[in-house]
């Protein structure tokens, strides 16, 4: 009884492992997308290209992972890939229609939808250490992006925030339940030829000189970061899972720092020790 509890134990903490991985990776993303000097729907597309090619090799070097699989889960990462989307082009419209700070924070409402949704649908239990942890990281993030500010003229970037963060929330519960049916890899292909299939329509050009940016989102955005988050997902709770996420804007401050030499105001700093400090309260044992 206590080996199998320890290998559990192990296997939550390797789960969170992938996960904190996987956000380090995606916090890079405004990087590349700041130095890409492309539009961002072709951003999106050709590096899921890439991703698709470098995915399907090693799924054709492998058995074939679909063998036996019911064709009626295939529709799966088909709802998964479509919230993806709509996740991306919200946010990324958000970023071109209000300020950063409006557009995180209401992205980041994500973590209270998750903290019902899963309570719904996965049967995840709403405790008084889960709603501290997103009380404390939403603290943090405010006080990191220096508040919110309503404005009319930023009505339509501050509703695509929202729609963002409740994109944002559906794809962890849907990614929680799909990855006890798909192995992480195959079911990021799916999602990635997906989201791509969707896009094709609006693909005129084929911009070479941002091949750079379009190799380092594929391989990293696109095939290591989510195989490593749907890996984390078979063993840690899509609430837990949530509150982690709130690491990621600490993080694209830091690479913000090294790549773009911005450096943060001292009220980022509190606000980022705040963000972790719910994270260790996350990953600090069962709730």
């Amino acid at each position: 009884m206590k080996v199998s509890t320890g290998l559990s134990q192990y296997s939550q903490r390797l789960g969170y492992l992938y996960i904190l991985l996987a956000i380090f990776l995606w916090s890079s993303l405004g990087i590349v997308v700041r130095l890409s000097g492309v539009e961002i729907y072709l951003l999106i597309f050709y590096s899921l290209l890439v991703s698709i090619i470098a995915q399907g090799a090693i799924l054709l070097k492998k058995k074939n992972q679909a063998a036996g699989m019911d064709l009626k889960k295939l529709s799966y990462p088909v709802i998964l890939g479509s919230f993806l989307l709509l996740n991306n082009f919200s946010f990324y419209y958000a970023f071109q229609n209000t300020t950063i700070a409006n557009a995180v924070l209401t992205h980041y409402t994500a973590p209270i939808i998750v903290a019902f949704l899963a309570a719904v649908f996965l049967g995840e239990k709403i405790t008084g250490k889960l709603l501290f942890a997103i009380a404390t990281a939403s603290a943090g993030l405010w006080i990191l992006l220096d508040g919110f500010s309503p404005d009319r003229a930023h009505g339509y970037g501050i509703a695509a925030g929202l729609v963002s963060g409740v994109a944002y929330a559906v794809i962890i519960v849907l990614s929680r339940i799909y990855a006890r049916h798909f192995t992480p890899l195959f079911l990021s292909f799916c999602n990635n030829i997906c989201m791509m299939v969707l896009l094709l329509p609006f693909i005129r050009v084929l911009p070479l000189q941002a091949w750079e940016s379009f190799f380092v989102m594929g391989i990293l955005h696109y095939t290591l970061a989510p195989v490593l988050y749907f890996k984390g997902l078979q063993t840690v709770t899509a609430n837990r899972a949530a509150v982690l996420g709130y690491l990621e804007p600490v993080s694209a401050i830091v690479f913000s720092m090294v790549f773009l030499k911005e450096i943060p105001g001292i009220y980022s700093i509190y606000g980022g020790i705040l963000i972790l400090f719910s994270g260790y309260i996350t990953v600090r044992g069962d709730s």
